[in-house]
Parts: structure tokens; sequence; C-alpha cells
């Protein structure tokens, strides 16, 4: 990785650029802003997502669940939308036909739209997405499909409404602090309580954009971690701890609408957890961060927007043998069977298996403020390692416009385990990835920032 790194911050050196804005906005120039949001609550029971180990659909709620939209405009009329929701993971597929509609009714390409889930695992099944992981009926398949129906209208609505609310603001950012994420690949969960040091990377940084109308007063506040939102394993509907951050958040602010956007946090989790007072402080922690920051000296963000999109394949190795499945289904429990005995029967169906993937690449410029978007359950390596390369300011969501498998590095590929294998037997991929995805993503962020004439930090 040390070389992979070196080589690209020397092509960092190749991309050329204007200088970066100073953080002040021209006079006469300003950003406009709408936000809306709009409850996704399922109103039937039907399965949620994320665990294997439940056994009956949501039996009610602890609090609402969310899709919210904020929509920007820079001084050259150049817009975007960001949606943030309370869902596990958007699959391609559904993905597609939202951000497809999105084009044809508002004319925003790809680029334009960043669609973030905030992983948590008490949000609703949606179609297409770990199927074969819970024991669905064909009613419940009906509910789970009329609800994603539902979902995809609701949220042309949002953007809609945020698109039509737009008026005058200021935009800021800065990163804060949260220390609540525990690498769970180097932390044993059921020893956490006695340990008095922790190992492993991870991310506390606690992105924070604010959007202000000209009168001082906020809108928005867009926020993110890098950490699973796992801490409740009930059947009741929650956002998990990011839900109640963005409670705690609205209610201290008052006609702000607050929007929550997942790291990379693949890798992490929240400990110690399974309970509903844990996932209440640890969302207050993540509200109090956000605080700090907007109480401190923000990056006023000149009204400039650059937007690049593109899906880069990543190889997978080859798929097993049917010999190699019957094998592992005759050893194996649970979604790993069941991934088994579906391989074997596309195997005698003589269905061919994908060898690469499309996989989504994102960056945004707000300003002088770089944004980048992955695709998939990141670990929270590539944030660290991209802020190697662009510097600790730079805000870098997972969770992004397709969530079809973990993303695990080289390193975690070769040691193995559920992020670098087995996950990928839970989204139902034929095969684990090739080691070549870490430079495949890493160079891939590398040629959108040339195409935006980034400019790189140089490296101290």
């Amino acid at each position: 990785m040390k070389h992979f790194l070196s080589s690209m911050l020397l092509f960092s050196l190749l991309i050329l650029s204007k200088p970066a804005s100073a953080g002040t906005n021209n006079e006469g120039l300003t950003w406009k802003a709408g936000v809306a949001s709009v409850i996704i609550t399922p109103q039937e029971s039907i399965w949620m997502a994320g665990f294997a180990h439940r056994t009956s659909p949501a039996s009610g709620k602890l609090h609402d669940l969310w899709v919210k939209a904020l929509a920007i405009e820079d001084a050259s009329g150049k817009q975007a939308v960001l949606l943030t929701s309370d869902l596990s993971g958007i699959p391609k597929s559904i993905s597609d036909s939202i951000r497809n509609r999105i084009e044809r009714k508002f004319k925003l390409s790809r680029s334009q739209i960043i669609f973030n889930t905030s992983h948590t695992h008490s949000g609703p099944v949606l179609v297409d997405a770990l199927w074969d992981l819970y024991p669905l009926n064909d009613e419940q398949k009906l509910k789970i499909t009329s609800y994603t129906k539902t979902l995809e209208i609701k949220i042309e609505s949002v953007v809609r409404k945020a698109l039509a609310s737009m008026k005058p603001v200021d935009i800021s950012s800065q990163n804060g602090i949260a220390r609540f994420a525990v690498n769970r690949r180097n932390n044993i969960e059921s020893t956490i309580n006695a340990q008095t040091d922790l190992k492993g990377p991870s991310d506390y940084a606690v992105p924070v954009i604010k959007l202000s109308d000209k009168k001082g007063k906020i809108i928005a506040l867009v926020f993110g971690y890098a950490c699973h939102n796992t801490v409740l394993h009930g059947n009741e509907w929650s956002g998990d701890y990011a839900g109640y951050a963005q409670i705690a958040l609205e209610k201290a602010h008052p006609g702000a609408t607050a929007m929550f956007f997942q790291g990379c946090g693949g890798n992490q989790n929240a400990l110690p957890r399974k309970t509903v007072p844990l996932a209440t402080q640890y969302g207050k922690d993540l509200a109090l961060a956000v605080d700090a920051v907007l109480e401190g000296d923000m990056n006023l963000l000149e009204p400039k927007l650059s937007t690049a999109y593109s899906e880069v394949k990543l190889e997978l190795e080859k798929a097993p043998s049917k010999e190699e499945l019957l094998a592992i289904a005759a050893k194996e429990t649970s979604y790993i069977k069941n991934w088994a005995l579906n391989m074997i029967k596309k195997t005698e169906k003589g269905e061919t298996f994908m060898s690469t993937y499309p996989y989504p690449v994102q960056f945004w410029q707000l300003g002088n403020q770089l944004l980048v978007a992955l695709g998939g359950e990141p670990v929270v390596d590539y944030a660290l390692n991209l802020k190697k390369i662009f510097g600790p300011n730079l805000f870098v969501m997972g969770y992004s416009n397709d969530v079809m498998a973990y993303i695990p590095t080289a390193e975690i590929i070769r040691e193995g385990g559920y992020e670098g294998h087995t996950s990928q037997m839970a989204f139902g991929m034929p095969a684990k990835w090739k080691e070549s995805i870490e430079p495949t993503i890493m160079k891939e962020v590398m040629t959108l920032a040339k195409k935006l004439r980034i400019v790189i930090p140089e490296s101290k």
C-alpha cells in the first residue's frame, strides 16, 4: 500500500488546476439551496434489513425513518442533489431507477446526484437487496415490492420539493471528532468493556456542512461518521444512533433539517451495543460533535460546484465449481449454505457468473471542500488512505449509489474473514474480489480528481 500511495502522490503532481478557493463569496454571487424530508417508515409489518438472526418482520417503531433531500445551486446555475436515507443499503436496480427518474424529471445527471444510505440495520428490506439472507415468503415479497415502488415515488417527490424551495444561502464546512467507532476486525466485542486500549484503524472525523439563510438561520446540517448503524438488534424501526443524532440536532436547531451520511464504516462498529440507551448515547455524542463544529470556525465555501461520476470495473475471482459448491453446502450453515445452494441451482441452469462489477465512484467540489462518494461497504482504510492524498479535510462517503457488497482492501482480502470473503456470499456475489480492487478504486478517484482539475495538497 505504501508503494501505491507513493505512486498516487506522484500521479497527483500531474494534475493541473487553478488554485483552490480562498473560501469567501464573491460580491453578488451566492449559493442557493432547498431541503425537504419525507417519512418512509413502512405502514405494514415487513421484514427488516441487516441481520440474518431475525425470525419475524418488524413489530413497531422507536422513531420514524426518513429520506431527506438537499438541493444546491452554485453561482453559475449548476445544481446537485444529495439524498440521505434511513436504509441499510440501496441495490443497483433501485438506485438506477431512482436516478433515472431524477434525470428525466429534473435534468440532473448521475454526477449531480448522490444517494447515501445510513446503513441502519433497523430499516426495511428492499427488492433485490440481500433477499437470500431472509426467510421471505411470497406474501412478504409482495409487501416489499409494493413498499419499494412507493419509496421510489416518495424520493422523486422529496427531490421536487427540495428543488422548488431553493433560496440564497451560505455554505460552510469543517471536521469535528467523535470516538465511539471501534474496528471490529481488531477488537473482540465480548471483551470490549475490559479492554484498556483499542486496536486497528478507525476514522473519528465528523464531517459537517452547514447551510444558513442570509439572516444566519441554519436550514440544514449535513454530517457524517464512519461506523455501522448496528447498535440496535430488535424488531422496531429505527435510524439507530444516526437517527437519534438527527433527532437531537433538529431539537437543538429548530427549523433545521439534519442529514446523516454514512462514511467508510465497513469494518467499524459502535461498541458496546445492543441497547436503546447506548444508541441514544452515541447519537447524542455525535450531535454534540456537530455542535462543537458549529461553535467554532468553519470554512465559508465559494459558490462554485463541480461534479464527476464514473463506474469502474472491479474484478472478481473465478466462481467455485459445482463440486466445490456441494462441499460448501455440506459443511456450512445459514447464509453461506443458502448461497452455495443458490449457486448450484444457477450452475445447473447453465447461468454465466459475472467476472466484473460496475462500481460507482463520485467526486464533488463545493468551493474548496472536496467530497468523495464510494459505493458498497468500504472499510475505513479507504477514507484514511484518500486523506493521505487529498488532505485531512477531505469528506468521504461510503454506502452511496449502489451497495452491492463489502469493499475490502487487498490486505483484508488476504486475511479473509467476513469483510474479506464470506460477506460476498451474503450479498449473493459469485466469488470474492480480486486484490486489484483497492488500486483500481484509488486510481479511479484520482482520475475523477484530474477531470475536475482538483488541486492536490503537497505531501510533507
